[in-house]
């Protein structure tokens, strides 16, 4: 994530002007993306916030949620040139990054021609990403943290807006490869994805066994999204929710006085995870419409940003101790 830069001053009178169209959008969003997925609402609330932060999300699921139908909905909704790519352990970085090929024109002469992958899309979908090797996943490392590819040597820009949604079925182990720690962090957020609730549940079963699914309808367009991407980096921010945020992820690392992550944590959460976090408690300010986060939009966002950027000790996890419960005590002190 690119280190936050200073936003030209704007006035009070203009910034609520700006939000309030902002929130009109947002709103015509979700009620886009409600008309295809039911219930899920945290779910939609998190995925949503950190497209709007303008990051990329890991959706973590078993199979039959709906991972893939959201993304796909998404990327209707907001208006984006959306591509798919299914991760297999067969799977190579130029299937994903694209490749040069030697073309030769009438006269004889020989060159290589550049023909792009399906990363060059606003809405990058990876599907069962862990099931890919270690080899391929590393073909996105620099594509979601520069907005660019390298190739033979030369930069290739990609489209902005710039998203990878990611998809991972927790419970199959047997032919996958773990995500590298690096990769990982480049994730805003962990999404995990439950059961649905009994009345969602009641209705996917009527609406979607008939004759006709509900379609997803576009509502917004990719400059509007950077509109709005930018408004987000412009809120202004409490000096309280910059302590909290601060002490928050601080906390989260060994060696920093916490007696209870020098017992169960291994490594902690980067400064990415404080960028991370201001960015999302803005998104989620703006997406509840309000216009300046509060320390409740950091306990709300605690688990997502900081699960996949911890590690615990063989001693907690042979307790039976999880990274959620460790995240859970350490929000009580904020």
């Amino acid at each position: 994530m690119s280190v936050m830069v200073k936003e030209s001053p704007i006035s009070e009178t203009d910034m609520i002007a700006e939000a309030e169209k902002a929130l009109a959008d947002i709103s015509r969003i979700r009620d886009g993306v409600g008309r295809v997925i039911f219930g899920q609402e945290n779910v939609v609330e998190r995925t949503l916030v950190a497209v709007l932060a303008g990051g990329h999300a890991l959706l973590v699921g078993v199979p039959g949620l709906a991972k893939t139908k959201l993304v796909e909905t998404l990327g209707v909704v907001l208006g984006l040139d959306s591509r798919r790519i299914q991760f297999t352990p067969d799977l190579m970085p130029s299937d994903i990054l694209g490749s040069e090929v030697m073309e030769q024109d009438e006269t004889g002469k020989r060159s290589f021609r550049f023909i792009s992958g399906p990363i060059f899309a606003q809405l990058l979908m990876a599907d069962e990403i862990n099931r890919a090797s270690p080899r391929t996943q590393s073909a996105l490392l620099q594509a979601m943290q520069e907005y660019h590819v390298t190739i033979a040597g030369a930069r290739y820009d990609l489209p902005a807006p710039f998203h990878v949604l990611a998809t991972q079925n927790p419970l199959e182990q047997e032919g996958t490869y773990p995500l590298p720690e690096a990769q990982l962090d480049r994730f805003l957020m962990q999404v995990d994805i439950l059961y649905p609730e009994i009345e969602a549940e009641r209705r996917i079963l009527l609406e979607t066994t008939g004759i006709e699914d509900a379609k997803a309808q576009n509502v917004l367009q990719p400059a509007r999204l950077k509109e709005i991407q930018t408004l987000i980096r412009r809120m202004p921010v409490p000096e309280s929710v910059v302590e909290a945020i601060l002490t928050l992820v601080r906390s989260a690392r060994p060696g920093q006085g916490n007696a209870e992550t020098d017992k169960h944590v291994a490594w902690g959460p980067g400064p990415r995870a404080s960028q991370a976090l201001m960015l999302c408690t803005r998104a989620r300010a703006l997406y509840e419409g309000r216009l300046a986060p509060s320390v409740d939009d950091v306990r709300a966002l605690a688990e997502p940003v900081l699960q996949h950027r911890m590690a615990l000790t063989f001693a907690a996890r042979a307790e039976g101790t999880s990274v959620r419960d460790v995240v859970a005590k350490l929000v009580k002190g904020i």
